[in-house]
C-alpha cells in the first residue's frame, strides 16, 4: 500500500491497523508513506531515519497509557517537486492500493460536487497534466498526484489498484471518484478516463481516532516509558475505528481479523460520526475558544458548553439519523467521555480549523433535514451561532491563535463580519448552507442562538 499524507493520524490509524495484522502473523501488506506537499519536513526525515518505525502512545479516558512501537511503514519516500519516487511507487504491480488523508477543503469541490476552479492551484495541476508533466509544485492537489501515478500505471501495464480515502468526507469514496474523473476529462486525456473507469476502485470508508498535534512534551514522555529516543512519536487517543465498504480492485488485507469493520454501506457509520463526533466537536472547540479554554476537554468538562454538544445530538441529530444500526444516545455518551479526556489534551486551535468547510459537511445536512420535516432547529442553530461569534473575534484580529482555514475566502469572511446584518449575511451564503441559504427559519433560529452564545461569553455559565 502506498499512503500520501504522512500526518498523524495515518501513523494512529491505518498503520497501527496494518501492524495489528503483522503482530497477528499475516505479513503479506506493508506500507510505503509520502507526502505530495513539502509539509513536516523534519517528521518525515525522523520517519526515514528510523526506518520508518515511531511509537505510539494512547491513553484510555481512564488514564491508562499504553506505548506501541509500529513498524508497518517500510518506506518512508522523501518529497521532491516531480514526485517521481512517488509515481514510481504507485506504479509498481505490487502497489494494491493506494489510499489518502485529506482535509474536507483538499478535495476542492464546489456545493454540486463539481471541482471549482476558483482554486489557482487546482487550475495549475489540471494544466500541469494537460501538458503532460507528472511533477508538482508545493500546490499540488490529490486529483494532480493521483492522474499521474495512475498514468504511469496504466502505461506500465501494472494493473487494478484501489483507491482508499482515509478521511472525514461523507460518501468519500464516490466524492472523490467523481473529482478525479472531472479532473482527467478537464486534462483531455481520453484514454486514460476509460482505464481509471475500468480499473480502480474508490470504497467509501468511515474513519475514526482523536489524534491531537504531539505535544512538545511528548519525546521525554517516550524515552521515559521505552528508552526510545523517539523524533516521530505521536499520541492518540485508546478508541479507534474503521469502518470500509468491501469493494478492492487487487485484493486487501484481512483487516477484519484485527478489527476493521468490512460492510456493504458506510452510509450509517460515517453519517453518525460526522455528525455526532465532528460537529460536536466543533462545537467544543468554537465554544472553549469563546470562554478563553485551550483544550477540547476542559470545554467538555464545562457544563453549559457540554449541555450544548449534547442537546444538538439529542434534540436535532438524533431524530435525523432514527432509525439506526447504531445505538446513537451510547454513541453520544461515548463521544463526550472521549472529548473528555484529560490526558489527549486536543488543543481547540487544531479542531476549530476549516470552519467554512465543516459547516456544510458535518451541520448543515441536519438544518436542512429538520427544516425540510418543519422541525425546530433551535439546538443545531447553536453551532453557526458558535462559529459566527468565533469568526467575529478573528474579523476583529482577537483570536488567541493563527486559525487556518482551507476553505475560507479571507475577503468574503470579513464581508460577512462587516455586513449591516452580519447573522443574515451568514446564513446567506449558499457554499455554507446549500438551499436552504437565506431561509428566515435558519436565520431566525442563528440570531436567537446568537444572543445564547453572547450569554455563555459574558457569564460563562449561561447557555
Amino acid at each position: 500500500m502506498l499512503h500520501l499524507g504522512l500526518g498523524s493520524f495515518h501513523r494512529a490509524h491505518q498503520a497501527v491497523y496494518l501492524q495489528r495484522l503483522i503482530d497477528a502473523g499475516d505479513a503479506r501488506w506493508s506500507l510505503s508513506g509520502a507526502n505530495i506537499r513539502p509539509d513536516m519536513a523534519e517528521v518525515v526525515e525522523a520517519l526515514r531515519a528510523q526506518g520508518g518505525r515511531y511509537t505510539l502512545e494512547t491513553v484510555s479516558p481512564a488514564g491508562e497509557y499504553r506505548y506501541e512501537e509500529i513498524g508497518a511503514i517500510r518506506e518512508v519516500l522523501p518529497w521532491e517537486p516531480s514526485l517521481a519516487a512517488v509515481i514510481a511507487r504507485g506504479a509498481a504491480p505490487s502497489t494494491r492500493i493506494v489510499s489518502f488523508t485529506v482535509t474536507e477543503a483538499g478535495y476542492y469541490l464546489d456545493t454540486h460536487g463539481k471541482l471549482d476552479l476558483s482554486f489557482a492551484e487546482l487550475a495549475a495541476d489540471i494544466e500541469r497534466a494537460r501538458r503532460g508533466e507528472s511533477g508538482g509544485s508545493a500546490g499540488v492537489t490529490i486529483y494532480g498526484a493521483l492522474c499521474a501515478i495512475l498514468r504511469a500505471r496504466s502505461a506500465a501495464g501494472a494493473g487494478a489498484v484501489t483507491l482508499l480515502n482515509c478521511d472525514n468526507l461523507r460518501h468519500n469514496g464516490d466524492r472523490f471518484r467523481a473529482g478525479l474523473l472531472e479532473f482527467i476529462e478537464r486534462v483531455g486525456d481520453a484514454r486514460l478516463l476509460a482505464w481509471v473507469g475500468a480499473n480502480t476502485r474508490c470504497p467509501n470508508a468511515m474513519v475514526d481516532r482523536i489524534t491531537p498535534r504531539p505535544p512538545p512534551e511528548l519525546r521525554a514522555r517516550v524515552k521515559a516509558a521505552t528508552g526510545r529516543d523517539d523524533a516521530a512519536a505521536i499520541t492518540g487517543e485508546h478508541f479507534i475505528q474503521w469502518v470500509i465498504e468491501d469493494d478492492f480492485a487487487a485484493g486487501r488485507p484481512d483487516w477484519g481479523r484485527v478489527g476493521v469493520e468490512l460492510v456493504a454501506s458506510v452510509q450509517p457509520y460515517e453519517e453518525a460520526k460526522i455528525r455526532i463526533l465532528n460537529a460536536s466537536h466543533s462545537c467544543i472547540a468554537w465554544a472553549g475558544t469563546l470562554l478563553g479554554l485551550s483544550f477540547i476537554h476542559e470545554g467538555t468538562h464545562h457544563p453549559a458548553i457540554r449541555k450544548m454538544a449534547f442537546d444538538y445530538v439529542t434534540d436535532d441529530v438524533i431524530p435525523c439519523l432514527s432509525p439506526s444500526p447504531i445505538d446513537l444516545a451510547a454513541y453520544r455518551d461515548v463521544v463526550l467521555d472521549r472529548f473528555g479526556n484529560p490526558a489527549i489534551r486536543d488543543t481547540n486551535q487544531r479542531v476549530a480549523a476549516d470552519g467554512f468547510s465543516k459547516i456544510p459537511g458535518f451541520i448543515a445536512p441536519t438544518v436542512r433535514e429538520r427544516l425540510a420535516a418543519g422541525r425546530p432547529i433551535d439546538s443545531v442553530a447553536v453551532l453557526p451561532a458558535l462559529f459566527f461569534a468565533f469568526l467575529q473575534r478573528w474579523h476583529r484580529g482577537a483570536l488567541p491563535y493563527a486559525y487556518q482555514d482551507q476553505g475560507m475566502d479571507e475577503a468574503a469572511a470579513h464581508a460577512i463580519c462587516a455586513a449591516a446584518d452580519p447573522v443574515r449575511a451568514l446564513c446567506d451564503d449558499v457554499a455554507l448552507w446549500g438551499p436552504v441559504a437565506g431561509d428566515a427559519r435558519l436565520v431566525d433560529a442563528v440570531r436567537a442562538a446568537s444572543v445564547r452564545v453572547q450569554d455563555l461569553v459574558k457569564t460563562g455559565v449561561q447557555a
